[in-house]
């Protein structure tokens, strides 16, 4: 009997997860239906929506190892293993006249292009291999953040109307980051670049167009080229959360007041000219960084502010 109601429990599990998966297949053919109105409603055309839109299935994001979960303690020695900063050091020495050319032309210093590279795409070897459409639409359906995510949709097929970059090489990882650099679709749309000026702009295959579409990201977004990222500091006294975060700044002279000092207990800098934001990703018990306008604009092009410290750290070690 009691073999019984087990194995009549299993098959209602397995025809019930069965029912949900078509379910979900049916509401996922319903919301492409929606997405391709709001495409062709953003001015692209029917025909390319059509063509497309009809190949663009449902997509299981794949299961990754939740990083996340590590304080910075852990986590940058993870991201950044000896082996990352040894191949960091070869690869700028390997490509020095390519990163050179584009350090003049857009301002943005080559070890932070190549850190972007190490940490976004293991310098290339990773740029993702999903279907990009799919991935975009996928997420859009799930419905976090579904502005944004069907922005990207439409920003990827516009890749594919104006930038005439073919479908095979639409690919992107789980997030819908693209390319060599990993950035998303509306800042590829934006600020791509056909660099070694082969006829065709590829993030994916071109070292060239990769670093340079990057790199023009941020000129155009206010890189400093006299500037850097920020730096590790310490607390001295007890600090107000509600002073931490990106979107608050204050000038080194009143984070001074408010007891903050460099990581070896100096004063902080003189000048007035700059605005910086202290965080703290692990909490107050952690470590506390002041980072300036160079830490935003890299912080667009990573998942979360442990990986924008990784990348920074991997850029401080290229300079060594």
């Amino acid at each position: 009997m009691i073999l019984k109601i087990m194995l009549s429990a299993i098959i209602y599990s397995l025809l019930s997860s069965l029912v949900i998966a078509k379910s979900n297949h049916q509401q996922f053919e319903d919301y492409l239906l929606t997405l391709r109105q709001k495409s062709i409603n953003a001015g692209i055309s029917a025909d390319v929506v059509n063509r497309h839109i009809s190949e663009i299935k449902i997509f299981k994001k794949a299961n990754r190892v939740n990083k996340e979960s590590h304080t910075l303690e852990t986590f940058i020695p993870l991201t950044i293993p000896e082996i990352t900063v040894s191949t960091a050091r070869a690869m700028i020495q390997q490509h020095e006249l390519l990163l050179n050319k584009i350090s003049q032309r857009y301002q943005v210093q080559p070890r932070f292009l190549m850190a972007l590279w190490g940490v976004n795409s293991r310098f290339g070897e990773v740029p993702g291999d999903y279907p990009s459409l799919s991935v975009l639409a996928s997420l859009a359906f799930k419905g976090d953040n579904e502005i944004l995510y069907v922005n990207e949709f439409i920003a990827a097929l516009k890749l594919i109307e104006q930038k005439h970059i073919p479908i095979t090489l639409l690919r992107s990882s789980s997030t819908g980051a693209m390319g060599q650099m990993q950035m998303m679709p509306s800042k590829i749309l934006q600020y791509a670049v056909d660099s070694d000026q082969d006829g065709q702009i590829d993030i994916w295959n071109s070292n060239e167009d990769a670093f340079a579409t990057a790199a023009n990201m941020l000129l155009q977004q206010g890189w400093q080229f006299d500037s850097t990222w920020g730096r590790q500091v310490k607390a001295t006294m007890m600090l107000d959360p509600n002073l931490l975060g990106l979107d608050r700044t204050h000038t080194f002279s009143t984070w001074q007041a408010y007891g903050i000092r460099r990581f070896n207990g100096d004063d902080l800098p003189s000048r007035s000219d700059m605005s910086v934001s202290l965080i703290a990703p692990d909490g107050e018990k952690g470590r506390f960084y002041l980072v300036y306008n160079n830490f935003r604009l890299l912080h667009q092009l990573t998942p979360s502010i442990h990986d924008t410290l990784a990348l920074t750290y991997l850029s401080e070690k290229i300079k060594q």
